[in-house]
């Protein structure tokens, strides 16, 4: 077996750790209520997914990429990622999350096409894209020493900067995709009539809300309140 194929087997391996450990669960949870609220389009769910997983590889290279390049010093990139992202994560999902749940809407005039802005949050193909990198870039201890401290030396080797990375996203992602395409299809097989999907499709919006007000609450009194 090759080192480049055992390089990102490692790769994939630590991804996957980093997905079920305890500490990023509020994230991932959340994440997987956003894929699968689309319940009534079992397709653009799983579309969703990819894009999601997409999302967690390309923020992965991005803090790779500028700490193997020496554009930043790993430890101090570490400490402003586990610190100042979450600070700044947490009122954005409760933000997102109000608008979801449908508690706060935006302007009138602030509009995209025939529909206002509060009414497209979290509609468009690159929501998922987004999430999936701000949720990378929320690191806690643990996932940050996974990714400093064994993954970023795997990417140190030749011809893995960049793939080792998104190997390491895509594994972080696959449990919560898993999980939340299953979720979505079971719903769509088991609800028999398109309102029954309807109704189920709006109280998974709903509840994608909650989690995510849930989880910026949680992310705000641990990272912003606890600091001040």
């Amino acid at each position: 077996m090759s080192a480049w194929l055992i390089a990102h087997l490692a790769a994939a391996w630590l991804g996957v750790l980093t997905a079920i450990s305890p500490c990023p669960m509020a994230t991932n949870v959340a994440a997987m209520g956003f894929i699968a609220r689309k319940v009534e389009q079992p397709r653009r769910a799983l579309l969703g997914g990819l894009l999601y997983a997409l999302g967690r590889s390309l923020a992965y290279i991005g803090v790779a990429v500028l700490a193997l390049w020496g554009l930043a010093a790993i430890p101090q990139m570490s400490f402003f990622l586990q610190g100042k992202m979450n600070m700044v994560l947490g009122p954005v999902l409760i933000l997102i999350g109000m608008l979801l749940a449908g508690l706060i809407t935006l302007p009138g005039k602030l509009r995209l096409g025939s529909e206002s802005l509060g009414n497209r949050v979290g509609q468009g193909w690159w929501w998922p894209l987004l999430i999936g990198m701000l949720f990378a870039l929320s690191f806690c201890p643990i996932s940050a020493a996974i990714f400093f401290g064994s993954l970023l030396p795997i990417a140190a080797t030749d011809g893995a900067s960049i793939s080792a990375p998104a190997v390491y996203g895509i594994a972080t992602a696959i449990p919560v995709v898993i999980l939340a395409v299953v979720i979505v299809f079971a719903a769509h097989r088991l609800s028999r009539t398109y309102a029954t999907i309807e109704r189920i499709g709006r109280w998974a919006q709903i509840i994608t809300g909650w989690l995510f007000i849930i989880v910026g609450i949680s992310l705000s009194l641990t990272h912003v309140w606890a600091r001040g």
